[in-house]
């Protein structure tokens, strides 16, 4: 099977850089099936960028297999709070203070407290998600103790066609001032860079699965 040999060859490619580094198999878009061989091989990591995608691919799937556990990769907005914190056990992409603030008060209502990355926005994008450098270390610091979320680590996607350890690094830097111990970068095309630079989770999906259709 073609999906299962990339995913056995990435495998071996993250291991022969790093013992320590984890691959989160990014299923958005691909149907359950398609995801199955890497279940069946023993994977735990999965990521998906929608709530509702996630919600209906993976509910009757994580109830007969516990040791799943699902990442939201993808920009969460406040509506669709309450079902995220449901299905995932990760958030990567908390990078506001309304969505930290509504995180909360989900995990108190259902009662459950799950892992998040703050995302920074390195290159301050408009059209990217995530808290500038320069507000990093208070919202890092707003989120861990005064709303007590599980902040685990920080996340970024380099900017398209740049220099990606320049942005590594940078994380790597945010990280180690805020005592943070997980670096969520690096995608298909640069997660040698990423693990170069100190990720703990390397986010692969089309490396695996082959293009998405949209």
């Amino acid at each position: 099977m073609i999906i299962l040999d990339n995913y056995i060859d990435i495998k071996k490619k993250v291991k022969s850089l790093s013992e320590k580094t984890k691959i989160i198999v990014v299923t958005k878009t691909f149907a359950i099936d398609k995801v199955q061989p890497i279940i069946n091989a023993g994977h735990t990591d999965f990521g998906e960028n929608r709530v509702q995608e996630a919600t209906d691919k993976w509910s009757s799937v994580i109830l007969n297999n516990k040791d799943i556990k699902l990442h939201l990769i993808g920009n969460l907005q406040s509506n669709k709070a309450r079902d995220a914190v449901k299905i995932f056990n990760f958030i990567h992409s908390l990078g506001s203070e309304k969505l930290a603030l509504t995180l909360q008060k989900e995990e108190n209502l259902l009662n459950k407290k799950i892992k998040y990355f703050v995302q920074i926005n390195l290159a301050e994008e408009e059209n990217k998600n995530g808290i500038e450098i320069s507000q990093a270390d208070n919202f890092i610091k707003f989120c861990k103790n005064d709303l007590l979320l599980n902040v685990v680590g920080l996340m970024c996607i380099p900017p398209i066609n740049s220099n990606p350890d320049f942005y590594f690094s940078q994380l790597k830097k945010i990280s180690h001032k805020n005592n943070l111990l997980e670096l969520s970068m690096g995608m298909s095309a640069d997660f040698a860079s990423a693990i170069h630079n100190g990720a703990t989770y390397v986010r692969i999906g089309s490396a695996i699965f082959g293009a998405r259709k949209y």
